[in-house]
């Protein structure tokens, strides 16, 4: 009897093994079955798998290549009244770098000035007259060095780097003389203050515009679509086409106030004057509101839910926004690849423009090339968009 009740206990103990072990072996088949059938949502759905492995390769090219501080590709422009051996020479070292990149030579000081203006130039040498002539007289020589200050950090860097050059080679041709000790005289225009706010008021004025218009354009068309009432307005005796644009005024007219506070906070909070033409910002701010209400729209063509809406206009504007307007970071350092793909951006534009006419004092005249880009970026935002949108919802 002792035998057979040790043999049963022995059998039950074993089935029981037996018994557990197929119980894990089913739940790991269970789990494994979960795990595919996430895999296959994941890999069916392209959206997902643009944000599992597209954002990372985005993210890493625009923080390795946009966030930079280094000086790269900057316009020089040469005032040298009279040429000589050694101006020639210190031309020379300036261009021979991947930093500058000597493009203009002018011919009296009256050229500096339209020099920037017309965009031909982001930094200016002027030697005076006879250089080589009046180094070791005693009236002596001098060398100017003439900054576009309305980026203060860009300024001061380039400034600092072709000092170091020009002090550097004359103390290398000349170690015996006080001409290596020679000191280039400073000017920087637009802003010789340097403040800060001259710097990233125009930046954060096209930000926050870009933002707060295609976010609240996006969703509130997206919201009808939610919430089914869409359907409702489209089968009204109006034509489609003008419901959808009659969404869009009233977000225009908000858009248009929070342009006034921003600009009045800027000038009275923050001390940066208009210089140009108000009637040419606030045209050009228009423009920029019209283009970035139509950034909304094409986003509400895209996505079906509130939240897909704000993720739209919110993250993806605000990278290439930050990263590749020159709102922090200078175009001028970026690879030409990045530096092709941010004249796409309205940003781009629009706080250039506003350095212009808000900063530098230019008029309407010096910033046609923005307002047409502009104009033809909302023509064809608008166009597409509305081809784009679902007149019959599913």
């Amino acid at each position: 009897m002792n035998d057979l009740s040790t043999a049963a206990k022995t059998g039950n103990r074993k089935s029981g093994q037996r018994g557990n072990s197929s119980g894990f072996s089913e739940r790991i088949a269970v789990f494994s079955a979960f795990v595919k059938k996430e895999f296959f949502h994941i890999f069916r759905d392209k959206r997902t798998i643009l944000i599992l492995l597209g954002m990372p390769v985005i993210q890493i090219v625009l923080f390795g290549f946009a966030i930079s501080t280094e000086v790269k590709n900057i316009n020089v422009a040469i005032l040298v009244p009279v040429h000589d051996e050694i101006t020639r020479q210190i031309i020379e070292r300036i261009d021979a770098g991947e930093c500058f990149r000597v493009k203009t030579m002018l011919s009296s000081p009256d050229e500096i000035d339209r020099s920037f203006q017309r965009d031909a130039a982001d930094f200016v040498i002027a030697f005076s007259p006879h250089f080589e002539d009046n180094l070791f007289s005693a009236e002596g020589s001098q060398i100017q060095l003439i900054a576009d200050a309305t980026d203060t950090n860009t300024a001061t860097a380039v400034t600092a780097y072709i000092s170091n050059i020009i002090q550097s080679f004359f103390a290398e041709k000349f170690p015996e003389t006080a001409a290596r000790g020679i000191q280039p005289n400073v000017r920087m225009l637009y802003n010789p203050q340097m403040k800060s706010a001259y710097t990233f008021v125009p930046g954060v004025m096209g930000l926050i515009l870009i933002l707060i218009c295609a976010m609240m354009t996006s969703v509130s068309i997206v919201r009808e679509k939610e919430n089914g009432t869409m359907e409702v307005l489209l089968v009204s005796p109006v034509r489609p086409v003008y419901i959808i644009l009659s969404k869009m005024v009233p977000y225009f007219a908000l858009s248009c106030v929070n342009f006034l506070f921003i600009l009045l906070l800027s000038i009275f909070l923050l001390g940066v004057p208009v210089e140009g033409s108000v009637i040419g910002l606030c045209a050009l701010s228009l423009l920029y509101i019209a283009v970035s209400l139509s950034l909304g729209l094409l986003i509400s063509t895209v996505v079906n839910t509130q939240i897909a809406a704000m993720l739209g206009s919110g993250m993806l504007l605000m990278m290439p926004v930050i990263f590749l307007s020159g709102m922090i970071f200078p175009v001028e350092s970026m690879p030409a690849v990045l530096r092709w793909i941010s004249h796409i951006v309205p940003a781009y534009w629009y706080i250039a423009a506003v350095k212009k006419l808000m900063i530098e004092g230019l008029s309407v005249a010096y910033v046609m090339k923005e307002f047409l880009i502009l104009f033809v970026m909302a023509v064809f935002l608008t166009g597409v968009s509305l081809k784009k949108f679902k007149y019959r919802l599913e």
